[in-house]
């Protein structure tokens, strides 16, 4: 056998060098090609559903020390696993389908101002939200995730920054009697660190969790778990016996469990934008400034 004591070196035509160092050694290509690199090895974002916007993984800072309520204290951080977001609120014509489809309740008689096809559907309840996301394969989105999608990483005050609101970051400040809402998507100076339209103002919408004014005193803070209807319950009737304000905004404390709203709304005031906002109403409310968008886990 021919043994080579040299290194051979070819390269024809622009052609990838072979380098052998011995006959005896299969040659080795060199590979200068970046796409050739296993796709398998290379971390991918999820293909996002129709309409859905990803919100990666992350710990983030919810709550905050200082201003707002005391149901928003203290700042604490929070580790969610990735998942979808619809880029906008539900629209008229949207949830109309689902009427259509027989899998959504009809909204009865409105005010036509609200009624534009791409306006967020509104005075849906919050068990008719959470029909129309099942009717989609997706669900309402936690309180957490929504702070998520607002705040992003850098523990921001609303959700395009810490700038104040401007008419052409959001729609609020208005007369409920007199304003209304508007299509969705034409604030795009206020969109959220991911691409998301009208995370505030609009319309408040819908979680899937139940209103817990200790939730980020429990233990499952760190998760963005709030406690248990009857451990909620027993935070409420604390506050009453102690006469404690500030953990339910200017609404009475209740004496059920609540489902809990986030965003502010049309009729809202500015400083109410704020992402850490918190407010809550009876599931069965059907409230001209509330309506909703889906999400999804990213598996």
């Amino acid at each position: 056998m021919i043994r080579w004591s040299a290194l051979l070196l070819v390269a024809c035509h622009g052609a990838p060098p072979v380098v052998v160092s011995d006959a005896s050694t299969p040659p080795v290509a060199v590979v200068d090609d970046a796409s050739a690199v296993d796709a398998k090895h290379v971390p991918t974002e999820p293909v996002a559903p129709e309409g859905m916007i990803w919100v990666p993984p992350g710990t983030f800072t919810m709550g905050a020390d200082q201003g707002g309520e005391e149901d928003e204290r203290p700042a604490h951080e929070v580790t969610l696993a990735g998942f979808f977001l619809d880029r906008t609120p539900v629209t008229n014509e949207a949830y109309a389908a689902c009427v259509q489809a027989g899998a959504c309740a009809t909204l009865g008689s409105r005010d036509p101002k609200y009624a534009p096809r791409l306006h967020p559907v509104n005075t849906t309840s919050w068990d008719e939200a959470k029909a129309y996301c099942t009717w989609r394969g997706a669900r309402l989105p936690r309180e957490a995730e929504y702070e998520r999608a607002m705040r992003g990483d850098d523990k921001r005050t609303y959700a395009w920054g810490n700038d104040p609101p401007t008419a052409e970051r959001a729609a609020f400040g208005r007369s409920l009697k007199t304003g209304s809402t508007d299509d969705v998507g034409t604030h795009p100076a206020g969109r959220g660190p991911y691409g998301h339209d009208d995370l505030a103002g609009n319309v408040w919408e819908w979680a899937e969790d139940e209103y817990d004014p200790y939730a980020y005193r429990r233990a499952t803070a760190n998760r963005g778990v709030p406690g248990t209807c009857a451990e909620i319950m027993q935070a409420q009737d604390e506050l009453r016996s102690r006469g404690l304000q500030g953990f339910t905004g200017s609404n009475p404390i209740p004496y059920v469990c609540e489902r809990v709203l986030r965003g502010g709304a049309f009729n809202y005031d500015a400083y109410g934008l704020r992402a850490t906002n918190r407010v809550h109403h009876p599931a069965q409310f059907r409230l001209v400034m509330a309506g909703f968008r889906c999400a999804s886990s990213g598996s």
